[in-house]
């Protein structure tokens, strides 16, 4: 048989080329070098930060009639959404961190550590008030569910100055609610009380109307003084009645130059010229010309004026009424701000999470690597 063998082929050792060592090398810069820096930087320059933690909510306090707590219907007390909508966006915003600015100096707070030595999470000053709200937003985070609770995390680089900022959010968030429900009561009380203060000049000037005309008339009520005056009428009357019988029985038995006849006829010319008088004071004889005395036009502007008075004093009375149930409206109807977890004081620090943080470095790295080696192969690819 003859030896018929087939030639194997040689298999040339292969060598690394230049892009592989290009690889390896971006491999070392781009993966394992970040994670390096990072871990030198979080566990030798990175200042450790506290958190204190705050929880409060927005509630309505309702209280209803004697008679509805009773019965069970009256609601005590309940959430708003929209205060703690107001509430979420107030502790983020420009003003407050102004305030906390000016009463804590967050500047010195969050620069404790130097910002030379850990330029990436302490903050650079001095700065705008941007910039302070910027960092502000990294340091106080605000959390808001669906049940209208807030929850304030609060960091800083000492546990006591975490506190702080913590209770002072809480306290101008609680004055923040306080003023939003004293404007709340002004509204609902507003217009009651310029009905109120309208009612009361009106009840004050006819009071005034009424003063003047008893000082001018030096009558308290012409209605009494009408009464004398017709009394006064009466009586005359009577007078004259009895000096007219009088008369008539001297005429007829005395002779007529008798001087009791004479006087007589005196008397009753006397009486007829007062009750002519009288009369024209009650306003039932001739009209005054001046008017002043007239009885029947004072009495008619006592009962105008009065009538005035009444009317101004009923309206003030309902206006009262009025001013008084819208105020009680608005009391019954108060917002306060109630904490379920007070301001915290840690004792161990939460940031930065270092494990964390090296992780995310070293698996954002090689994805960044791996995507740039695999484009550029296939760019190469496709030559």
């Amino acid at each position: 048989m003859s030896d018929t063998s087939h030639a194997i082929p040689q298999v040339t050792r292969s060598h690394p080329r230049k892009r592989h060592w290009l690889v390896l090398l971006s491999f070392v810069v781009m993966v394992l070098l970040p994670p390096l820096v990072a871990g030198w930087y979080l566990w030798t320059r990175a200042a450790d930060r506290y958190v204190s933690t705050v929880g409060f909510s927005v509630r309505t306090e309702e209280m209803g009639s004697a008679i509805e707590m009773l019965g069970g219907i009256a609601e005590l007390s309940g959430s708003s959404s929209t205060d703690t909508e107001i509430l979420y966006k107030f502790i983020q915003s420009q003003e407050l961190v102004r305030r906390a600015d000016q009463a804590l100096d967050l500047r010195s707070l969050w620069v404790k550590g130097g910002p030379e030595i850990d330029p990436v999470f302490v903050y650079q000053p001095p700065g705008t008030i941007e910039d302070l709200v910027s960092y502000w937003g990294r340091m106080v985070k605000v959390y808001n569910d669906d049940t209208g609770l807030l929850e304030l995390h609060v960091q800083a680089f000492e546990p006591e100055d975490a506190q702080r900022i913590a209770e002072f959010v809480f306290a101008e968030s609680a004055d923040m609610i306080n003023r939003l429900t004293a404007i709340a009561r002004e509204d609902a009380t507003a217009y009651a009380r310029e009905e109120l203060d309208q009612s009361q000049e009106a009840l004050k000037t006819a009071r005034e109307a009424m003063t003047r005309f008893r000082n001018r008339t030096q009558i308290v009520d012409p209605s009494a003084s009408v009464q004398s005056q017709m009394g006064l009428l009466s009586s005359l009357q009577l007078q004259l009645a009895e000096t007219l019988i009088n008369l008539d029985i001297l005429r007829q038995t005395a002779a007529a130059n008798d001087p009791r006849i004479t006087q007589a006829e005196r008397r009753v010319e006397v009486i007829e010229n007062r009750m002519v008088e009288e009369r024209e004071k009650l306003g039932l004889g001739a009209e005054d010309v001046a008017g002043s005395n007239v009885f029947a036009d004072l009495v008619g502007e006592f009962e105008r004026l009065n009538v005035e008075r009444e009317f101004a004093e009923q309206s003030y009375t309902a206006a009262r009424a009025a001013y008084d149930a819208s105020l009680a409206e608005a009391r019954r109807k108060s917002r306060y701000l109630a904490a379920h977890i007070q301001p915290t004081l840690a004792e161990a620090p939460e940031h930065p999470r270092r494990l964390t943080l090296l992780a995310l470095v070293g698996i954002f790295a090689f994805l960044i690597w791996a995507i740039l080696v695999l484009a550029l192969y296939a760019l190469r690819d496709r030559r």
